[in-house]
């Protein structure tokens, strides 16, 4: 089993920035591709971005160009920079991690194996 603990979420003013992170326990080594996701109540739960083993990246339209995923696989923790953040950024943020090899793509929601609990993100204006 794999364990994931999203931190560095909370309440920033328009314009700010935060940094999140998803530290990784348990069976570390069956990890593949991470990705970070996001439910604003009432709505869907959507990607943010995804990062496979190796690197490559997806960033969703929303918020390209403003948060970058990265992620050390030495210290097995994701992370989602966030800058210029903006209200309709506030959701709860989930980590999500992945034991499939689905290069070159990455891996769809439902091909996620292991979800955090969250972290809230609030944005005011």
């Amino acid at each position: 089993q794999v364990q994931l603990v999203e931190s560095g979420g909370g309440l920033v003013q328009a314009g700010g920035s935060l940094r999140l992170s998803c530290a990784a326990s348990g069976i570390i080594f069956s990890i593949n591709a991470m990705g970070w996701f996001r439910q604003a109540p009432g709505k869907e739960r959507e990607l943010v971005a995804g990062i496979s083993f190796g690197g490559i990246t997806v960033v969703a339209d929303s918020v390209k160009g403003r948060f970058t995923i990265s992620r050390d696989n030495v210290k097995n923790t994701l992370y989602l920079q966030m800058n210029s953040l903006k209200p309709e950024d506030t959701a709860m943020y989930y980590c999500a991690a992945t034991r499939g090899d689905y290069a070159p793509r990455l891996p769809l929601e439902y091909e996620y194996d292991y979800w955090g609990q969250g972290t809230q993100v609030t944005v005011s204006s």
